[in-house]
This record gives C-alpha cells, sequence and structure tokens, in this order.
C-alpha cells in the first residue's frame, strides 16, 4: 500500500488517498484501489482526515476485512512498529538535549562562583573578613 497525493484541478486542493495494488485476474492486467484519507494542509504537508461521506462499500470492506497474514500487512506492522520507536528516541533526546543545557548552565555558574572565590583569595584578606 502507498500514499499518493492528488491535485484537484477545479478547487486546488490535494488530497490524499491510499493506493492498493492488485493484478486483474480477467485481464491480467495491474490495478489500484484507492481510498480517501484526507486533505493535505498547503503550508504545513499534513494530512488532515475527511470525515468521509460513504460508509463500509467496496473499498472499504476490502482493505478493511483483511485478516490474512501478507507480506504487505507484516510490512506495514513493522513499519508503524518503527516510527513509535522513532518517535519515543526523537522525545527522549528532546528531553536528554533540555537536561544538557540545564547540566551546563548549572556547571557555568558553578564555574563562574569558583573563579570568583579564587580571586578573592588571591587578593587577600579584606576588612570584612576580619571579624
Amino acid at each position: 500500500m502507498a500514499i499518493v497525493k492528488q491535485t484537484n484541478k477545479r478547487t486546488g486542493l490535494t488530497y490524499a488517498y491510499e493506493s492498493c495494488s492488485y493484478r486483474d485476474p480477467e485481464t491480467h492486467q495491474p490495478k489500484s484501489k484507492r481510498r480517501l484519507i484526507g486533505r493535505v494542509d498547503d503550508v504545513t504537508g499534513e494530512i488532515i482526515p475527511t470525515r468521509g461521506r460513504r460508509r463500509k462499500s467496496g473499498l472499504d470492506a476490502d482493505l478493511n476485512t483483511t485478516s490474512e497474514v501478507t507480506p504487505e500487512t507484516v510490512q506495514m506492522d513493522i513499519l508503524k512498529e518503527k516510527d513509535a520507536i522513532i518517535t519515543k528516541l526523537r522525545q527522549e533526546n528532546r528531553r536528554l538535549r533540555r537536561e544538557k543545557e540545564e547540566f551546563l548552565a548549572l556547571l557555568g555558574r558553578i564555574a563562574e562562583n569558583y573563579r570568583r572565590r579564587s580571586a578573592e583569595d588571591e587578593a587577600g584578606p579584606t576588612e570584612n573578613d576580619n571579624h
């Protein structure tokens, strides 16, 4: 299965479709079935789901009743798992970068305090130090 984007020339809107290829048993020609996923946002490129006007008919029933395991479904499951892992790793990466920045800021403050105290120690005792 693949995602196909098609622009409506009359309205200028771009729609995303899920395309499923198959071979026609009678003509032995490759054909495809498409199912509307949603509209593509021009600015972000995100697919915005549409509510869909028809209910479970031909293509919808064919795509949603695949209970058999096929190479395509196995591949889709693997891709979904990898996408989930990538999302989690990106979140962890962002968290670790924030922590790193916090540690670097803390280390900078510690180094500044150390430099200030070293400079004070080198300058010798001041009037305030003698109590």
